[in-house]
């Protein structure tokens, strides 16, 4: 396998379905660059260059701009998905969801349902979304859990490159309407993808490593913090397994609650506000399912329930890092101990 960055796995997974499939075609805003002008074109490639060379490979036909105007866009791609296309529509950033959140959630995500199930709508909505470039508290948020909420969309949340291109693959081929985050700050990560295509089947969530004391269930960016702190624990004896859900909708339940009734201890990783957050969802569906295996109480670790401050110190110390998820484990190991 080669080595590739986050940016180069979305890419490749695109190119790699467009070229599979002639009806999957590339919308959003700055994707394609040079307005049909003379001079420059390709000169962005979406605000983090992750489309910049599709459109000289597959002509503005497949790959281009649209208005700033998210209510439009997305409502065009949710049309075009019942009939026949397949869009991968990119929302820049999904803290600018509110503008066309009623084409997403009264009509994208019900389309099958009010159609009696008689509708495909084949549309993957791209947006970017995630703390710690300095991007302020507009253009930072986690909100995953908001989309999680909604019947009818599916969510999926990679935490590497492998996952991204995986996961990216299997959401242009789904029928239903998915919703795929790519953290701003992963962009630039590197690690093994193969060059050839393949998809990540939705629902199915990746065990990292496996330990017998304490399961961390982590998403996102969140993930590879976990891993960070599971290694340090390890040298102390304490041993976690690492669960990456991969997607919130669906939401792989057996994976986690078989592993919380094999180490008796959760603690659940979530960068989204921690109000009706996906740590919330998780310690719930937890409590209510595997209640009597539990050693010790369930430990969430997210940022303070505030927007994502600007200064860097601050947003620094807003983010959960490793340290805060190994305290977390400490904490709840000795709680056993104390008993």
């Amino acid at each position: 396998m080669s080595v590739k960055s986050f940016r180069q796995a979305i890419n490749e997974a695109l190119r790699d379905e467009m070229h599979r499939d002639p009806t999957v075609v590339l919308l959003g805003e700055d994707i394609a660059g040079g307005m049909g002008a003379r001079g420059a074109q390709d000169a962005w490639g979406g605000v983090l260059g992750a489309t910049k060379g599709l459109l000289n490979e597959f002509g503005r036909g497949r790959v281009f701009d649209t208005p700033i105007s998210e209510s439009a866009f997305i409502g065009a791609a949710g049309g075009a998905a019942v009939t026949g296309l397949r869009p991968v529509a990119q929302l820049m950033f999904v803290d600018f969801f509110g503008v066309c959140g009623d084409q997403i959630f009264n009509q994208i995500a019900k389309f099958r349902y009010m159609f009696g199930g008689t509708a495909k709508t084949p549309v993957v909505i791209r947006t970017l979304c995630g703390a710690g470039v300095r991007a302020a508290s507009q253009h930072s948020q986690m909100l995953y859990p908001v989309f999680t909420h909604f019947p009818g969309l599916k969510v999926a949340v990679p935490s590497s490159p492998y996952e991204a291109k995986g996961l990216l693959t299997q959401a242009i081929r789904d029928d239903d309407p998915v919703v795929f985050f790519e953290h701003k700050a992963m962009f630039d990560d590197t690690g093994e993808v193969p060059d050839k295509p393949y998809a990540i089947p939705f629902g199915e969530a990746r065990i990292v490593c496996e330990g017998g004391d304490v399961t961390l269930v982590a998403l996102g960016r969140m993930v590879g913090f976990a891993k960070t702190a599971a290694d340090r624990l390890a040298k102390d004896g304490i041993q976690c397994t690492v669960i990456d859900p991969r997607t919130t909708s669906p939401l792989d339940t057996e994976t986690i609650l078989a592993s919380v009734r094999s180490t008796g201890r959760l603690v659940v990783i979530d960068e989204a506000h921690p109000r009706c957050g996906m740590a919330a969802d998780i310690a719930s569906l937890v409590a209510e399912e595997a209640f009597n295996s539990l050693k010790a109480p369930i430990r969430k670790v997210t940022p303070p329930h505030c927007p994502v401050p600007f200064a860097p110190e601050l947003e620094d110390a807003y983010i959960p890092g490793p340290d805060d998820i190994e305290q977390a484990v400490r904490a709840i190991v000795r709680e056993r101990a104390d008993a």
